[in-house]
Order: structure tokens, then sequence, then C-alpha cells
């Protein structure tokens, strides 16, 4: 009944996971591939970014950031990937249980032989798929476009490669933060407003919070604690911002587990 579950629910998400991985390769294919022609006037660049106000570096992430390298390049541009998988993991986590309560379909699962712990763990597990293979397809992408059209330039690999295994936390972080407000809240009737204010909203706080000289702006929002331009300037992770990610994942998987264990489900008339 488990794996019924759990095939039901990848079934679902499938379409889903298809679309936001091509939308975000070819996301990564357009960027990526204007960085040769971007190059050729690096200097020039870069002294177009020194004249930009310093909120505004701060707000996309782009202080001391030199986009002459092809890493430095990527890291800003990853910043609008990372918004594309921020709203895709929330989407998939305040849909999680809300579609079948908004349906009045959940009564008929929850009348099956399987109790909710092992309902919820299903349905976690096919929407962590799903962000794997979003995930398998983002590291493809990039390592593949960054070694196509970096030209002679070189590259750390070793920061590539942490800047893309903090996605999989990234995305986990607004999964389960956003199935835990769902359970919260009486009844989700529209999930697209909830993920989008849960993902540009983090995003929001991050670039206020760079832009106010804030610091607890960065303890709220994984957009400070995965920051690209800090993990390929570094070539490591900011671990106490990566921590409090950490610890929020924790706490909204158990609260989520708590709530749905004594959630009341309606059920139709």
């Amino acid at each position: 009944m488990k794996k019924n579950i759990y095939k039901h629910e990848f079934k679902m998400n499938l379409r889903s996971v298809i679309i936001w991985s091509i939308a975000v390769a070819v996301l990564l294919f357009v960027y990526i591939s204007l960085f040769s022609s971007i190059a050729v006037d690096t200097e020039l660049l870069n002294e177009m970014l020194a004249e930009f106000p310093e909120e505004l570096l701060l707000a996309f992430g782009m202080e001391n950031m030199d986009l002459a390298s092809v890493l430095g390049y990527f890291s800003f541009l990853f910043l609008f990937v990372q918004i594309c998988l921020a709203i895709q993991a929330s989407y998939y986590g305040f849909s999680l249980v809300s579609i079948e309560e908004r349906e009045l379909t959940a009564d008929f699962l929850l009348a099956k032989p399987v109790g909710r712990t092992q309902i919820l763990t299903s349905k976690l597990l096919a929407a962590l798929s799903g962000l794997l293979i979003t995930n398998i397809v983002v590291w493809v992408s990039s390592f593949i476009l960054v070694e196509i059209f970096k030209g002679d330039r070189t590259y750390d690999t070793q920061a590539l490669i942490l800047l893309l295994l903090g996605l999989f936390v990234f995305q986990l972080f607004f999964l389960s933060v956003g199935l835990v407000i769902s359970l919260l809240v009486k009844r989700v009737r529209n999930v697209t407003p909830y993920a989008m204010a849960l993902a540009f909203g983090m995003y929001v706080l991050s670039a206020f919070g760079d832009m106010l000289g804030e610091s607890k702006f960065e303890n709220i929002t994984p957009f400070k604690h995965f920051d690209p331009g800090y993990i390929v300037q570094n070539a490591a992770y900011n671990l106490p911002l990566v921590s409090i990610s950490l610890v929020v994942i924790v706490i909204s998987l158990v609260g989520s587990y708590l709530l749905y264990a004594r959630r009341n489900i309606p059920a139709p008339v």
C-alpha cells in the first residue's frame, strides 16, 4: 500500500518535475551561453558594476563579484536558479496534503489500512524524488554548459560542487516549511500564491537584510544560508547559517508529522 501511494504521488508530480527541469536547464543555457560574449569586455563590465549603488549590488549578491571569471558569472545567474527551485519546492510542500483536502478525497486515502505517518512519509519521498531529479538535471546542465562556454578560463571545481550540493538542502527547506505551514492553516485553497509568497518572501528578506545591514535577516532565509557569492569566493559554506537551515528543516518535518497525526480531515457531505 505504501508503494502504491508513493507511485501515485510520483506520477502526479512527474509532469511538473519534467517542466521544471527543462525550464531550469534552458535558463542555464541562455545565461551561460552569454558568458563568452560578455567576457570580452570584462574590464568595462566590472567598472560599470563599480558605479552601481552598493545597496543594489548587495540585493543581487553582486558585491565583490568578478563577472570576468566563469564561476563569478555563474554565481550571479545561480540566484535566478535558486528562485525557480525555491518556488518548485514550496509548491510541492504546500500541495503535499492540501490538494486532497481541497478536493475532499483525503478521507478515501485515510480509510485504507495504512497509518497517517506512513501516508505522509510516502508523499514526502515522492516529492523528494521529484526534487532529486530536478537537481540531477541542474548538476548535469551546469557542468556541461560551464565546460562548453568557459573558453580558455579555468575554475575551481570544488566551489562549483559545493554550490550545487547545497541545492538539495536549500529546496528541502522550502518543501518542509511549505508543508508545515499548509498544516497550520485550516485549508489551502490555492497553492500557487502560498508558494510564490514563501519563495519570494525569503528572497526579499535576504535582499533587504543586506541593504539595511541587518544580520538578523540572515538567520531567516536560506538565500543567505546558501549565498552563491560567498560559496564561490570561499569554496566553503557559512556553516553557522547552514546549520540554521538544517534545524528549521528538522523542526518543520517533526512538526508536520505531529500536526498531520492530529489533523481533522474534511470529508464530503
